[in-house]
C-alpha cells in the first residue's frame, strides 16, 4: 500500500520514514516546501494524485508559547488543515491518523488520563490540537496522542540536556510537571503497527509506559552520560514563567491499542542514536 507522511522534514517524520521503508512499500514524505497543509488545492491534487492507502499527519505548529499570541495561525496548520486532510483522504479511500498531543488535558487530574476522557486544554496550542483531532475524528479517522517527544530527527529535551551538561556545572529543571519521555522511534512503530492493523478509528495513546517529571528524566540523561545526576537541581515551574501555562499531569494511559516499552528502556536503547553512535532503528 501507498503512504504519505507529512510534515515528512520533522523528527517524528525522520524516524516514521524510515519505518515505513522497511515495509519495502512506497512512501512520500514531501515537508512544507512541497505540500502546504492550508493549500486545499495542493491537498486536493496531491492525494489525487498519490492516491495513498495511509496518511500520517505529522505537520504540525508545535511552537507552543507562540500560539498564545497567534492563535488563528496555529489553529490554520492544526486545525482547519487537518480538516481538509481528512476530506480529502475520504475521497481517495486513505486511513488518516492524527497525530496529536497530552495538552489536550489540563493536568488537574491524579491519575492517567484515559483515551475518552473528556480534553480540557489550558493553552492556545493544546486548543488548535484539539480542533485537529475533532476535525479526524468527525470524518471517521484516528487520532494518536503523543508527549515528550525525543529522537535524533530534531531538536529536543534530550539533545538539549546533553548540550547543556557540558556547559553548565549545574542546571536547574522543573520537577511538578510529570509525563512520559517517548522516543519518535517507538512512536513510528506504534503508527505503522497501528496503520496495519484492523482496530477500529478511534483515539490511541502513542506514549511509553512508566512516568517522571523533568527533573527525573534530565537526571537519567546525565547518568547515561555518566555524569553526576546530582548537578541537575528540582525547581518548580514558577522559576520558568511562560506565556502559555503547562499541565501539571501529562500521564497518558493505555487502554487500547499497541502498546510502548517503558520511557527508561526506550531512553538507553535510542541513546547511541541520539549520540551518534549508530544509526536510527527500533531495538
Amino acid at each position: 500500500m501507498r503512504w504519505l507522511i507529512t510534515g515528512g522534514q520533522g523528527l517524528l517524520a525522520t524516524d516514521l520514514l524510515h519505518r515505513v521503508a522497511l515495509t519495502g512499500e512506497p512512501v512520500l514524505a514531501p515537508g512544507r516546501a512541497e505540500l502546504d497543509l492550508r493549500d486545499r488545492r495542493a491537498v486536493r491534487d496531491l492525494l489525487a494524485g498519490y492516491r495513498p492507502r495511509v496518511v500520517i499527519n505529522c505537520a504540525a505548529w508545535t511552537a507552543v508559547d507562540d500560539a498564545e499570541s497567534r492563535e488563528a495561525e496555529a489553529l490554520e496548520i492544526n486545525g482547519l488543515a487537518v480538516r481538509t486532510l481528512a476530506e480529502h483522504c475520504d475521497r481517495v479511500g486513505a486511513r488518516l491518523l492524527q497525530v496529536s498531543t497530552d495538552y489536550v488535558f489540563d493536568g488537574t487530574r491524579r491519575e492517567p488520563y484515559p483515551e475518552d476522557h473528556p480534553p480540557a486544554p489550558l493553552n492556545a496550542y493544546g486548543r488548535t490540537k484539539l480542533a485537529g483531532e475533532r476535525a479526524a475524528l468527525d470524518l471517521g479517522h484516528s487520532v494518536v496522542r503523543t508527549a515528550w517527544l525525543y529522537g535524533a530527527g530534531g531538536p529536543n529535551f534530550v539533545t538539549t540536556m546533553i548540550r547543556l551538561a557540558a556547559e553548565r556545572e549545574t542546571l536547574d529543571v522543573v520537577d511538578d510537571q510529570r509525563g512520559q519521555p517517548t522516543w519518535s522511534a517507538d512512536l513510528a512503530d506504534l503508527l505503522v503497527r497501528l496503520a496495519q492493523s484492523d482496530l477500529p478509528p478511534a483515539v490511541y495513546h502513542g506514549t511509553s509506559d512508566g512516568e517522571t517529571t523533568w527533573h527525573g528524566f534530565a537526571q537519567e540523561i546525565f547518568t547515561l552520560l555518566g555524569a553526576d545526576p546530582d548537578r541537575v537541581r528540582p525547581v518548580p515551574s514558577t522559576a520558568f514563567p511562560r506565556p502559555a501555562p503547562r499541565p501539571a499531569n501529562s500521564v497518558l494511559a493505555h487502554t487500547r491499542g499497541p502498546r510502548i516499552r517503558h520511557w527508561r528502556e526506550a531512553l538507553h536503547a535510542a541513546w547511541p542514536v541520539l549520540t551518534g553512535r549508530r544509526q536510527c532503528s527500533v531495538v
